[in-house]
């Protein structure tokens, strides 16, 4: 496994002697890299990385998933929230680069490759230049949380509907109605939105979701390290301040309830109720 900025270029001896690039037609893969422990990956995810030529990765992919990438040149191209990140537009021509150059291209996203991760972008950008794309489904984040709680997503006479959604918009954008969204269905993941706790939960509450509402604040699911910070939505700001820095959820609805129960939560919807 190597590691850096700028790939080996594959050479080819011309007629005259002198060396030149050789045009490859390869193939990228938009490979998710699930939650973040190595053996939730799938067998394909596997397969791919240890065939890899070159790997581009998103910031928060671990070591331990980068290490399956044996023989691959590693690239960061990690797009992180308030943070130094890569331009999608130049992450697009350097797959495009990397696909005439290599037989085999991953492009290596956290979670699901389809879900908030840009994915649309680059596959279109790709196909408009001929080059062929496969999507290697992975484990999102959501549902490796619900696992680590032992709490379904969906419930019997109580939760029928799931939403995934996110409050960051594209810069300039028109408000996405997120939080209409989330106030409508039985239960709710938001991706990306602990940075925004504050006004997440003021969004929720003019939406009319109830402040006793249960959170789980979620983050580094599947890992050791992993938090699982317990409460209402009156609370989200305190719950999303536990973090440490690592990738976290928002988990909201009735089905967390018993989940969520303990002495403070049955007297915080004590005081709501007053």
């Amino acid at each position: 496994m190597k590691s850096g900025s700028e790939p080996d270029f594959p050479e080819r001896e011309s007629s005259t002697g002198n060396r030149a690039l050789t045009p490859i037609s390869g193939t990228v893969h938009l490979v998710g890299a699930g939650p973040g422990a190595p053996d939730l990956l799938t067998v394909r995810a596997v397969r791919l990385l240890a065939e890899a030529d070159i790997v581009f990765h998103d910031a928060l992919i671990g070591d331990g998933i980068l290490s399956l990438a044996c023989k691959a040149e590693l690239v960061p191209v990690g797009k992180r929230s308030g943070k130094h990140s890569t331009a999608q537009r130049f992450i697009n021509k350097r797959l495009a680069d990397a696909a005439r150059r290599y037989r085999t291209v991953v492009r290596l996203k956290g979670g699901d490759p389809m879900l908030f991760g840009r994915a649309h972008e680059e596959i279109a950008f790709l196909r408009e230049k001929g080059i062929g794309v496969e999507v290697v489904p992975g484990v999102t984040a959501a549902l490796a949380a619900s696992a680590e709680l032992g709490v379904s997503l969906t419930r019997r006479l109580l939760a029928r509907s799931v939403v995934f959604a996110t409050p960051r918009t594209a810069e300039g954008a028109a408000p996405s109605g997120w939080e209409k969204a989330v106030a409508a269905a039985d239960t709710a993941v938001l991706y990306m939105a602990a940075g925004e706790a504050r006004s997440v939960k003021e969004a929720l509450l003019r939406a009319r979701l109830p402040a006793g509402t249960p959170v789980v604040a979620a983050e580094n699911v599947s890992l050791p390290e992993r938090r699982l910070s317990k409460g209402i939505l009156a609370d989200l700001p305190a719950l999303a301040a536990c973090s440490t820095g690592g990738p976290m959820l928002l988990l909201i609805g009735d089905v967390f309830r018993e989940a969520c129960i303990t002495e403070d939560f049955i007297q915080e919807l004590a005081s709501i109720s007053a």
